[in-house]
Protein backbone atom coordinates (compact mmCIF):
# COMPACT_ATOMS: atom_id res chain seq x y z
CA UNK A 1 0.00 0.00 0.00
CA UNK A 2 2.84 2.71 0.90
CA UNK A 3 4.29 1.83 -2.67
CA UNK A 4 0.92 3.35 -3.81
CA UNK A 5 1.53 6.73 -2.37
CA UNK A 6 5.60 6.54 -2.99
CA UNK A 7 7.65 9.56 -4.40
CA UNK A 8 9.78 7.22 -5.87
CA UNK A 9 7.80 4.85 -7.39
CA UNK A 10 9.00 1.55 -8.76
CA UNK A 11 6.36 0.24 -10.75
CA UNK A 12 5.86 0.89 -14.44
CA UNK A 13 5.52 4.54 -15.77
CA UNK A 14 1.73 5.99 -16.96
CA UNK A 15 2.40 4.93 -20.75
CA UNK A 16 0.13 7.08 -22.93
CA UNK A 17 -3.35 5.39 -24.38
CA UNK A 18 -1.74 1.96 -23.69
CA UNK A 19 -4.14 -0.39 -21.37
CA UNK A 20 -4.91 1.32 -18.16
CA UNK A 21 -5.25 4.47 -20.00
CA UNK A 22 -8.08 2.75 -22.12
CA UNK A 23 -9.27 1.24 -19.79
CA UNK A 24 -9.88 4.36 -17.27
CA UNK A 25 -11.18 5.95 -20.28
CA UNK A 26 -14.11 3.82 -20.95
CA UNK A 27 -14.74 3.24 -17.61
CA UNK A 28 -15.09 7.35 -17.17
CA UNK A 29 -17.12 7.41 -20.35
CA UNK A 30 -19.69 4.98 -18.67
CA UNK A 31 -19.81 6.98 -15.35
CA UNK A 32 -20.24 10.29 -17.19
CA UNK A 33 -23.44 8.58 -19.20
CA UNK A 34 -24.60 6.95 -16.22
CA UNK A 35 -24.72 10.06 -14.24
CA UNK A 36 -26.62 12.05 -17.28
CA UNK A 37 -28.97 9.32 -17.68
CA UNK A 38 -29.92 9.02 -14.00
CA UNK A 39 -29.42 12.41 -13.31
CA UNK A 40 -32.58 13.57 -15.80
CA UNK A 41 -34.37 10.55 -14.13
CA UNK A 42 -33.60 11.83 -10.85
CA UNK A 43 -35.65 14.35 -8.11
CA UNK A 44 -35.16 17.80 -7.76
CA UNK A 45 -33.53 16.97 -4.08
CA UNK A 46 -31.95 14.14 -5.51
CA UNK A 47 -30.13 15.91 -8.20
CA UNK A 48 -28.77 19.00 -5.36
CA UNK A 49 -27.15 15.66 -3.82
CA UNK A 50 -25.76 14.48 -7.06
CA UNK A 51 -24.00 18.29 -7.53
CA UNK A 52 -22.88 17.96 -3.50
CA UNK A 53 -21.25 14.98 -4.21
CA UNK A 54 -19.92 15.73 -7.05
CA UNK A 55 -18.35 19.30 -5.09
CA UNK A 56 -17.14 17.10 -2.38
CA UNK A 57 -15.81 14.54 -4.17
CA UNK A 58 -13.96 16.82 -6.64
CA UNK A 59 -12.56 18.72 -3.29
CA UNK A 60 -11.57 15.47 -1.83
CA UNK A 61 -9.23 14.85 -4.92
CA UNK A 62 -7.68 18.20 -5.63
CA UNK A 63 -6.69 18.70 -1.48
CA UNK A 64 -5.48 15.27 -1.34
CA UNK A 65 -2.94 15.70 -3.79
CA UNK A 66 -2.14 19.05 -2.29
CA UNK A 67 -1.31 16.80 0.83
CA UNK A 68 0.41 14.38 -1.16
CA UNK A 69 2.86 16.79 -2.24
CA UNK A 70 3.27 17.88 1.11
CA UNK A 71 3.95 14.28 2.62
CA UNK A 72 6.67 13.38 0.22
CA UNK A 73 7.94 17.00 0.35
CA UNK A 74 7.26 18.67 -2.72
CA UNK A 75 4.81 21.39 -2.36
CA UNK A 76 6.37 24.93 -3.12
CA UNK A 77 4.68 27.71 -4.34
CA UNK A 78 6.05 27.73 -7.50
CA UNK A 79 4.32 24.48 -8.64
CA UNK A 80 1.16 23.96 -6.71
CA UNK A 81 -0.63 27.43 -6.65
CA UNK A 82 -4.27 26.78 -7.91
CA UNK A 83 -3.11 28.46 -10.79
CA UNK A 84 -2.87 25.79 -13.83
CA UNK A 85 -5.90 25.98 -15.78
CA UNK A 86 -7.55 22.68 -14.31
CA UNK A 87 -6.62 23.50 -10.89
CA UNK A 88 -8.73 27.41 -11.21
CA UNK A 89 -11.40 25.35 -13.06
CA UNK A 90 -11.42 22.82 -10.19
CA UNK A 91 -12.69 25.22 -7.38
CA UNK A 92 -14.63 27.59 -9.51
CA UNK A 93 -16.26 24.05 -10.53
CA UNK A 94 -17.17 23.38 -6.72
CA UNK A 95 -18.31 26.69 -6.29
CA UNK A 96 -20.81 26.15 -9.14
CA UNK A 97 -22.04 23.38 -8.56
CA UNK A 98 -22.91 24.42 -4.92
CA UNK A 99 -24.15 27.62 -5.66
CA UNK A 100 -25.39 26.65 -9.68
CA UNK A 101 -23.85 30.29 -10.84
CA UNK A 102 -24.46 30.87 -14.80
CA UNK A 103 -21.09 33.14 -15.00
CA UNK A 104 -19.15 30.28 -13.73
CA UNK A 105 -21.23 27.81 -15.52
CA UNK A 106 -19.65 29.52 -18.84
CA UNK A 107 -16.08 28.96 -17.56
CA UNK A 108 -16.95 25.55 -16.47
CA UNK A 109 -18.25 24.72 -20.13
CA UNK A 110 -16.19 26.20 -22.45
CA UNK A 111 -13.08 25.93 -20.61
CA UNK A 112 -12.90 23.83 -17.85
CA UNK A 113 -14.43 20.91 -19.56
CA UNK A 114 -12.58 21.16 -22.72
CA UNK A 115 -9.42 21.79 -21.02
CA UNK A 116 -10.04 18.81 -18.97
CA UNK A 117 -11.05 16.92 -21.24
CA UNK A 118 -7.40 17.07 -22.83
CA UNK A 119 -5.94 16.18 -19.59
CA UNK A 120 -7.68 13.47 -19.64
CA UNK A 121 -6.59 12.41 -23.25
CA UNK A 122 -2.88 13.62 -22.38
CA UNK A 123 -2.52 13.15 -18.62
CA UNK A 124 0.17 15.03 -16.50
CA UNK A 125 1.57 12.20 -14.50
CA UNK A 126 5.17 11.79 -15.09
CA UNK A 127 6.62 8.41 -14.18
CA UNK A 128 3.25 7.58 -11.70
CA UNK A 129 1.57 4.95 -13.89
CA UNK A 130 -1.13 2.69 -12.28
CA UNK A 131 -2.16 1.92 -9.58
CA UNK A 132 -0.18 4.56 -8.14
CA UNK A 133 -2.41 7.22 -6.36
CA UNK A 134 -0.84 10.35 -9.03
CA UNK A 135 -3.16 9.03 -12.12
CA UNK A 136 -6.31 7.64 -10.30
CA UNK A 137 -5.83 11.20 -8.64
CA UNK A 138 -5.35 13.65 -11.72
CA UNK A 139 -7.97 11.45 -13.58
CA UNK A 140 -10.62 11.44 -11.11
CA UNK A 141 -10.41 15.30 -10.77
CA UNK A 142 -10.41 16.01 -14.29
CA UNK A 143 -13.21 13.23 -15.20
CA UNK A 144 -15.12 14.92 -12.38
CA UNK A 145 -14.85 18.83 -14.23
CA UNK A 146 -16.05 17.26 -17.33
CA UNK A 147 -18.79 15.40 -15.40
CA UNK A 148 -20.03 18.25 -13.57
CA UNK A 149 -19.92 21.12 -16.85
CA UNK A 150 -22.23 18.02 -18.75
CA UNK A 151 -24.45 17.67 -15.52
CA UNK A 152 -25.37 21.19 -15.58
CA UNK A 153 -25.93 21.37 -19.54
CA UNK A 154 -27.65 18.23 -19.64
CA UNK A 155 -29.66 17.68 -16.31
CA UNK A 156 -29.65 21.20 -15.21
CA UNK A 157 -30.55 22.73 -18.46
CA UNK A 158 -27.73 25.53 -18.36
CA UNK A 159 -26.15 26.30 -21.49
CA UNK A 160 -23.71 28.93 -23.40
CA UNK A 161 -24.63 31.68 -25.27
CA UNK A 162 -22.51 33.71 -27.99
CA UNK A 163 -21.75 36.22 -24.87
CA UNK A 164 -20.36 33.52 -23.15
CA UNK A 165 -17.95 32.53 -25.73
CA UNK A 166 -16.52 35.98 -26.05
CA UNK A 167 -16.28 36.48 -22.44
CA UNK A 168 -14.59 33.49 -21.76
CA UNK A 169 -11.92 34.07 -24.48
CA UNK A 170 -11.61 37.72 -23.21
CA UNK A 171 -10.70 36.88 -19.41
CA UNK A 172 -8.63 33.77 -20.28
CA UNK A 173 -6.69 35.58 -22.28
CA UNK A 174 -6.58 38.62 -19.52
CA UNK A 175 -5.79 35.65 -16.66
CA UNK A 176 -2.97 34.80 -18.87
CA UNK A 177 -1.61 37.69 -19.13
CA UNK A 178 -1.34 37.99 -15.20
CA UNK A 179 0.06 34.49 -14.60
CA UNK A 180 2.90 35.72 -17.25
CA UNK A 181 3.92 38.20 -14.94
CA UNK A 182 3.66 36.02 -11.99
CA UNK A 183 6.06 33.64 -13.82
CA UNK A 184 8.32 35.95 -14.62
CA UNK A 185 8.51 37.22 -10.66
CA UNK A 186 8.29 34.02 -8.00
CA UNK A 187 10.07 31.68 -11.29
CA UNK A 188 7.50 28.95 -11.66
CA UNK A 189 5.26 28.15 -15.03
CA UNK A 190 1.94 28.36 -14.50
CA UNK A 191 0.02 27.50 -17.78
CA UNK A 192 3.32 26.59 -18.93
CA UNK A 193 4.25 30.39 -20.53
CA UNK A 194 7.20 30.22 -19.40
CA UNK A 195 8.51 27.40 -20.78
CA UNK A 196 7.41 23.75 -21.72
CA UNK A 197 6.23 21.51 -19.04
CA UNK A 198 9.31 18.78 -17.96
CA UNK A 199 7.35 16.13 -17.87
CA UNK A 200 6.21 14.32 -21.26
CA UNK A 201 3.13 15.84 -23.02
CA UNK A 202 1.44 16.69 -25.80
CA UNK A 203 3.70 20.36 -26.25
CA UNK A 204 6.72 18.10 -26.90
CA UNK A 205 5.37 17.95 -30.36
CA UNK A 206 5.05 22.06 -30.92
CA UNK A 207 7.87 24.23 -31.15
CA UNK A 208 10.08 26.17 -28.92
CA UNK A 209 9.33 28.87 -26.47
CA UNK A 210 7.53 31.54 -27.76
CA UNK A 211 5.94 29.40 -30.39
CA UNK A 212 4.17 26.80 -28.71
CA UNK A 213 1.88 29.78 -27.31
CA UNK A 214 0.24 30.82 -30.25
CA UNK A 215 -0.48 27.12 -31.16
CA UNK A 216 -2.08 26.26 -27.38
CA UNK A 217 -4.49 29.32 -28.16
CA UNK A 218 -5.35 27.52 -31.25
CA UNK A 219 -5.99 24.76 -29.75
CA UNK A 220 -8.07 25.94 -26.91
CA UNK A 221 -10.16 28.23 -29.61
CA UNK A 222 -10.86 24.93 -31.48
CA UNK A 223 -12.14 23.35 -28.19
CA UNK A 224 -14.29 26.10 -27.35
CA UNK A 225 -15.64 26.42 -30.51
CA UNK A 226 -16.24 22.61 -30.46
CA UNK A 227 -17.99 22.39 -27.27
CA UNK A 228 -20.20 25.64 -28.42
CA UNK A 229 -20.89 24.24 -32.10
CA UNK A 230 -23.87 22.19 -30.49
CA UNK A 231 -25.97 24.86 -29.21
CA UNK A 232 -24.85 27.22 -32.58
CA UNK A 233 -26.27 24.66 -34.53
CA UNK A 234 -29.21 24.11 -32.50
CA UNK A 235 -29.71 28.07 -32.67
CA UNK A 236 -29.09 27.99 -36.33
CA UNK A 237 -32.08 25.13 -36.88
CA UNK A 238 -34.39 26.96 -34.32
CA UNK A 239 -33.92 30.06 -36.36
CA UNK A 240 -34.75 28.18 -39.71
CA UNK A 241 -37.75 27.25 -38.07
CA UNK A 242 -39.01 30.10 -37.09
CA UNK A 243 -37.47 32.24 -39.39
Amino acid sequence: MGDIFAKDWQGAPFELFGTGHLIALGVIALAIAALLYFGKRASPRARTAIRWGLAITLTIAESSWHIWRIAVGEWTPQEMLPLHLCSVMVWLTVVMLITKNDAIYEFAYLLGAAGALQALLTPEAGVYGFPHFRIFQTLTAHSIIVAAALYMTVVEGYRPTPQSLKRVIIYSNLYAVVIFFLNFLIGSNYLFIAHKPPTASIIDMMPAWPWYLPIIELIGLFFMALFYAPFAIMDWRAKRVNG
